[in-house]
């Protein structure tokens, strides 16, 4: 299981995963070249969306798919210092395919 945490210092913002800084992954898509932010909605916590949905899902195509409901219902929402587990992560998304499903 892995461990993705984000923090704000004195020197900028912080996130890592399992303890090593997470790749941003513009290779996938570059929302923005301001790197990673939190706590609401716009480019860089759209990147850092698809920085954690592509390392935990390990399915490019379908971190894409989940980066703008994930960003709208879980990293807009972070707080300054915040950690999530491969369980959080499995359960919000699990929570986002059930409203999905239900506005269908």
């Amino acid at each position: 299981m892995k461990t993705f945490c984000g923090d704000r210092t004195i020197d900028g913002v912080k996130v890592t995963v399992d303890g090593r800084p997470l790749d941003q992954r513009l290779d996938l898509h570059r929302y923005t070249g301001n790197g990673f932010e939190w706590s609401y909605e716009g480019p860089e916590p759209r990147q850092l969306s698809l920085a954690i949905l592509a390392d935990h899902l390990g399915d490019a195509a379908r971190a894409q798919a989940l980066v703008e409901p994930f960003m709208k219902a879980v990293v807009a929402n972070f707080g300054n210092e915040w950690e999530m587990s491969s369980a959080d992560i499995d359960a919000a998304l699990a929570a986002l395919e059930k409203r999905q499903g239900a506005s269908r």
